[in-house]
């Protein structure tokens, strides 16, 4: 439904009201929708259009489709271990939606979030304001994609993208491309180009990478028996910085592969480390390709060793085989690439929150919201969708519904205790 197709003005006043029509909102909502409270859910665009319109053609899961697992829709079709394409992934959120109905407003940009003096909160709409008792922040953490600011120091006749932005190769102009990332967005991005047969130097940053399978099964599977997507932030070695940690680069593409930076170099792809800048019509990058590669590989194999480990442990029955032996090693660190060279480049090097628009004191001293496990210090506000908000999985569809329906029971808590306060003030004096 939209705000312009049939859907109800917004109210005055709503119990509840989530911002963002994606998984975790309408996850939020398939919770609020069983226990009979009241709520909105504000979509700025339309439901799945972060999946539709902002992922390339090629875009697959780099989970598998058994991951799926919404709150009252686990995945359902004949292919559990494959990884559903972007096509894919759009039915299943919309189908999801379109399975409980609930009261999103399509076209609904919340454009200012304030307490309000009578208490709640305020939310200022394209569509106009309305007040709410609760809200829940479901808008993920990838709001602006970064691009450097000497960017704009590249000649006119370079295109440049985001990977917000790219789409396929045919996209781009003939020639070179430069690709800066090799998080998971620039490694596939770049490997989407070098099928083609494109000309492509990749920027290689500190992104590790994993391995798709290892001793017979997917790796995911192995870490989702040993208890990884269930553990809490607070248990991580990282502690708080793994909230902004960059995923292991793999691929669901062709029913699943590693991508192996090295094997690409072999096949002619160009690797150097970090881009540092551009001066007197040269790109310069950092001295680090090696070490980066190393590192990639190291927490590769780190994750082997844990496998390794449950399976002794364990006493399962699984085979073996040879550890990543590197195909390739750099010879000479590049540092240098002419600009003249390069037709186009890819900014893959992610995104910053913008929490300009929430003026609600839930923010520490870098900027970012506050919380546990979602729940801020301001009574009645919450986040839902972030990673790492709670476990590993919870930013994705694995882990989202457990957020949800942990969240669903604060907000119902508190309605009750709301409820009760009211109809206490409203009964007669004995």
């Amino acid at each position: 439904m939209t705000a312009t197709e049939g859907t109800p003005p917004l109210p005055a006043h709503v119990p509840v009201a989530v911002v963002g029509g994606g998984q975790a909102g309408l996850s939020i909502s398939w919770h609020l929708v069983q226990r009979g409270i009241e709520h909105v859910v504000l979509e700025r665009d339309t439901v799945g259009h972060e999946w539709a319109d902002a992922r390339w053609d090629s875009f697959c899961l780099v989970t598998p489709n058994w991951q799926c697992q919404l709150p009252g829709w686990p995945y359902a079709g004949d292919d559990p271990d494959g990884f559903m394409l972007r096509e894919e992934i759009v039915e299943y959120v919309r189908g999801y939606a379109a399975s409980f109905g609930p009261p999103v407003h399509e076209g609904v940009a919340v454009t200012r979030l304030a307490a309000d003096p009578a208490g709640g909160y305020r939310l200022t709409t394209s569509a106009g304001e309305l007040t709410a008792d609760q809200v829940v922040l479901a808008v993920g953490g990838y709001h602006l994609p970064v691009v450097p600011p000497w960017a704009g120091a590249l000649p006119a006749g370079v295109v440049q993208l985001h990977s917000q932005q790219y789409r396929n190769p045919e996209q781009l102009p003939d020639g070179d491309v430069l690709v800066v990332g090799s998080g998971q967005s620039g490694a596939q991005i770049a490997e989407d180009l070098h099928l083609t047969g494109r000309r492509v130097h990749l920027a290689v940053g500190g992104a590790p990478r994993i391995a798709r399978r290892y001793r017979g099964r997917d790796v995911v599977a192995w870490l989702h028996d040993m208890g990884h997507y269930e553990m809490p932030i607070e248990q991580h070695r990282d502690g708080e910085a793994a909230r902004t940690g960059t995923n292991h680069y793999v691929t669901g593409r062709g029913g699943g592969r590693d991508i192996d930076l090295r094997q690409f170099a072999l096949e002619g792809m160009q690797l150097y480390g970090p881009l540092t800048g551009v001066r007197d019509g040269v790109l310069t990058f950092a001295p680090e390709l090696a070490a980066n590669l190393d590192h990639a590989d190291r927490v590769s194999e780190n994750c082997k060793d844990l496998v390794d480990a449950h399976i002794e442990r364990a006493g399962l029955d699984a085979p073996t085989e040879p550890r990543y032996t590197p195909v390739w090693t750099p010879s000479v660190e590049p540092t240098a690439l002419p600009v003249d060279r390069v037709a186009a480049v890819v900014w893959a090097i992610g995104f910053r929150a913008d929490w300009s628009w929430v003026h609600v004191p839930v923010f520490d001293g870098a900027g970012r919201p506050a919380h546990a496990r979602g729940v801020t210090a301001a009574p009645g506000l919450y986040l839902l969708g972030l990673p790492w908000l709670h476990t590993w999985g919870s930013g994705r569809f694995s882990g989202v519904a457990r957020d949800a329906e942990f969240l669903a029971d604060r907000i119902t808590e508190l309605t009750g205790a709301r409820g009760g306060l009211a109809a206490a003030s409203a009964a007669p004096m004995a």
